[in-house]
């Protein structure tokens, strides 16, 4: 793998020049959750930077810039096939990538980044000759090791570690039973484990996930580097048009999801719902028919006061942002927080947990509580929802907050500073307006 080299001042060829740039993605659909957007906005970012930039990925696949090229690694997609049982024919038997993938399915594992790892790696040592760089976008699979051998440079962007998520599932776990099969979904956090160890550049999206993988994956610091993600401010923006309701509150999470800490807001609703009647909330997110959120919201009667969306496009979710009077993001942990960023850059106010990273973005713009108190949730409710001018400050606030230090622009420049460092090059402040983007598809399948 290419070392990092010394940069030096005064102009050169190599400072300037476009560079080729290869992403990684084992599942990168927006709606799969934050690394599909991170995918999206990070290869429309770099293009507008003057780079050219292909985009590697298993289905569901994603939604890109149309000057982004997507190469398609299709696996067998077992999470959308509606028996999985059948899935297998005789020409995937033929395959030891494909057998791994569906056994793993029906044993209750999960092993789309280790399959995915062993196709993308097969397909860069035919196809990646003229990739400056490979980027991986949290499978941390061992293919990233095989790829490295093959003599491309290798960064991997791990937004925090997974044990963060099993370690909570655990907690939540009603018994043995149950615990088993979390440590047998989480089994490939042993590979990511082993990989984060031996990689020479990791990017990652905040200080605290900084901290986290250094102490959960044993990563030496030296080896890690900071990038804050960014808000596509001109999507998600104030819709001065659109009436605010003065009683919506509005979260995005994953209804079933212990980390996203639903529960402790759903308590915090039953708490103020006499103080407020027509409280209501909006969740952003698939309610599970039968799960443990269907059950707490019959249990706390909060049936007719709760709505569940999922599935809405980017303009929807800023309107729906735009008619919440208040934006609450509960999780016990985020390694950035988008829906918060996102929230503040449509000038809408948000309380939010201190679980890991949100303080880091929502900084003095917004409410932070302790993670997992839903007497504090309440009281901030309580604090916002009889304060207009408190909820127009916060508003101001935020939005300014994420335009000043949160933009994907600067977050492109300032990995591209880090590739080039990688590859031993001198690093420049922006590309020459006259540098016009090239492509190279030898052996590409574009989608």
């Amino acid at each position: 793998m290419t070392a990092l080299g010394n940069c030096t001042d005064g102009p050169s060829v190599a400072s300037s020049r476009p560079l080729k740039i290869c992403l990684l993605g084992y599942r990168s659909h927006p709606y799969c959750g934050g690394q599909g957007v991170y995918l999206n906005y990070l290869s429309k970012a770099l293009v507008d930077a003057g780079h050219s930039v292909d985009v590697i990925s298993g289905q569901p696949y994603p939604e890109l810039d149309p000057r982004v090229k997507l190469i398609k690694m299709p696996g067998l997609n077992l999470f959308e096939v509606e028996h999985p049982t059948r899935a297998l024919t005789l020409r995937h038997l033929l395959s030891w990538t494909d057998f791994i993938e569906w056994w793993g399915k029906l044993t209750g594992g999960f092993a789309e980044p280790y399959t995915f790892g062993r196709r993308v790696a097969k397909y860069l040592r035919r196809h990646g000759r003229h990739y400056d760089i490979v980027h991986d976008n949290q499978s941390l699979c061992y293919g990233l090791q095989d790829i490295e051998r093959s003599g491309l440079p290798v960064v991997a962007t791990i937004h925090h570690p997974i044990t963060r998520d099993r370690q909570l599932a655990l907690d939540a776990a009603p018994d043995w039973r149950f615990r088993l099969l979390v440590r047998r979904w989480y089994s490939f956090l042993g590979m990511q484990t082993k990989v984060a160890r031996k990689l020479r550049h990791i990017v990652t999206v905040s200080r605290q996930s900084e901290r986290d993988i250094i102490e959960q994956f044993g990563v030496d610091p030296r080896d890690i580097h900071l990038i804050y993600n960014g808000i596509d401010t001109e999507v998600f923006r104030p819709q001065p048009h659109i009436e605010r309701l003065p009683l919506r509150v509005m979260t995005t999470a994953s209804a079933d999801q212990p980390l996203k800490g639903l529960r402790f807001l759903l308590n915090a609703m039953a708490e103020l719902r006499e103080q407020f009647p027509g409280l209501e909330l909006l969740v952003v997110g698939r309610l599970q028919e039968g799960g443990a959120t269907e059950q707490l919201l019959s249990r706390l009667q909060l049936q007719d006061r709760v709505k569940f969306v999922s599935g809405i496009s980017n303009q929807q979710l800023v309107e729906y942002y735009a008619q919440a009077s208040v934006v609450v993001c509960p999780s016990l942990y985020e390694g950035f927080g988008l829906p918060a960023g996102e929230a503040m850059a449509c000038g809408v106010p948000v309380i939010s947990s201190d679980g890991g990273a949100l303080p880091e973005v929502v900084g003095d713009a917004g409410i932070v509580v302790p993670a997992g108190d839903g007497k504090a949730l309440a009281r901030a409710l309580q604090t916002l929802l009889t304060d207009e001018a408190q909820r127009a400050q916060l508003a101001e606030k935020g939005r300014a907050r994420i335009l000043q230090q949160f933009s994907w622009r600067l977050a492109a420049s300032r990995l591209v500073d880090y590739y080039r460092r990688i590859l031993g090059e001198p690093q420049v402040k922006a590309l020459p307006k006259s540098v016009v983007r090239t492509a190279d598809a030898s052996g590409a399948e574009a989608a």
